[in-house]
């Protein structure tokens, strides 16, 4: 549990002051658009009131508290999981990484009412509409890791 916390830690840490200098130290929200490997990296301002890609962005304010309210909720089955199944350190290692940037995410949605993002990327002629944040990068890993390492487990330990 030891590594889960600490990675979950710098994850929420990381996350927590790349908003902070987005917000305060290059001032995104009035600026709203630095370009700084374009196209295939830009900064821009984004506010997510909903969840992935703005689904239910537009929704009354009780959806805020919903999704703190179910973040927490997983974060904490994902603790409980973990205790019981993670036997290896790439299982717990993701799981962190989940914890760390949902964590992150609910931080937004207590202190601002929304998710600060910030990151575009496009390529390749295709231009990419959608902003996020290195939680979600954190959240996406995680989910990613413990999907892949779950199966190399099972494949070990046959039950």
């Amino acid at each position: 549990m030891r590594l889960v916390f600490w990675t979950g830690f710098w994850a929420f840490l990381i996350d927590q002051v790349s908003k902070y200098v987005m917000l305060h130290v290059l001032n995104l929200s009035t600026v709203r658009a630095i370009d700084v490997l374009p196209p295939i990296l830009n900064l821009r301002y984004g506010e997510n009131r909903g969840i992935n890609f703005g689904l239910f962005g537009d929704a009354p304010e009780v959806m805020r508290w919903v999704l703190i309210a179910f973040s927490l909720a997983i974060v904490l089955g994902l603790c409980l999981w973990v205790r019981r199944h993670a036997d290896s350190w790439p299982m717990t290692v993701s799981a962190g990484l989940l914890a760390g940037g949902a964590l992150g995410n609910v931080v937004d949605r207590l202190v601002y009412g929304f998710v600060v993002d910030f990151l575009n990327m496009s390529c390749c002629g295709i231009r990419n509409p959608y902003v996020f944040n290195i939680a979600d990068i954190f959240i996406f890993a995680g989910a990613i890791g413990l999907i892949l390492f779950e199966g190399r487990a099972r494949a070990k330990n046959p039950s």
